[in-house]
């Protein structure tokens, strides 16, 4: 299926990774690695907890993503062979609570607002974490709300979190876009009924699918161009 801009109504995007970067972690391991690489550990890290998330999801267990995080940051340490006292761990742990912002999501939001659309986080991140991405990101007053999988207690990729987020948002499925860099991600949505729209901001591979993603973008501003020629 290729991208139906008449057929959007509502907009959803993903927080980590897709407005905010989380390679930022890499900053604070720099100060507790001594010769690790940081950006490295960090995508080991980031890599841990999707991980963690899928099995979680297979085996019916779940954890709030911070506790959920805080337990892969602690497996990936152990991994590169690394012994950190716990309050050096909660604060390399405490950065997902202030990760740099990429640099076209407030001027692109403020478009997707301009034209009409609401604009919604579907995450697996909870409250918390979301209270403070929102707030570090500037996004007050241009988001709709936050929905986080603690409500259902299931992650992404499962469909029932992106059929909860239009439940909650009350459009019908088919008429949301759901905007995100994770390449499991957005094949979720799809699947679950979405239209997905890839933000690849990290040159990553998509697949191996035999979906492609309806649209594929490099910046909040080439969405935008494509909703406003609609």
């Amino acid at each position: 299926m290729t991208f139906d801009p008449d057929a959007v109504k509502t907009l959803a995007f993903d927080s980590y990774g897709t407005l905010v970067d989380v390679s930022g972690v890499a900053e604070s391991l720099s100060e507790h690695l001594d010769d690790h690489d940081p950006s490295l550990v960090a995508r080991i890290w980031r890599q841990r907890s999707l991980a963690n998330a899928m099995v979680g999801n297979a085996i019916g267990e779940y954890d709030a993503f911070y506790e959920m995080n805080r337990q892969a940051l602690r497996a990936t340490l152990e991994t590169v062979g690394l012994d950190l006292p716990e309050d050096e761990r909660e604060e390399i742990l405490a950065t997902y609570h202030e990760l740099p912002v990429f640099d076209d999501v407030r001027e692109g939001m403020e478009r997707f607002g301009e034209l009409g659309y609401d604009c919604y986080v579907v995450s697996n991140g909870n409250e918390e974490m979301l209270e403070s991405l929102v707030g570090v990101a500037d996004l007050e007053g241009l988001l709709e709300d936050a929905i986080s999988a603690d409500e259902i207690e299931q992650f992404k990729p499962q469909p029932e979190l992106y059929r909860h987020a239009a439940d909650e948002i009350g459009t019908p499925i088919g008429e949301i876009a759901f905007v995100g860099a994770g390449w499991w991600d957005v094949p979720g949505a799809m699947n679950a009924g979405m239209q997905g729209v890839w933000i690849n901001r990290s040159n990553a591979r998509w697949g191996p699918y035999e979906v492609d993603p309806d649209l594929t973008i490099d910046s909040f501003h080439e969405l935008a161009d494509t909703l406003e020629t609609a």
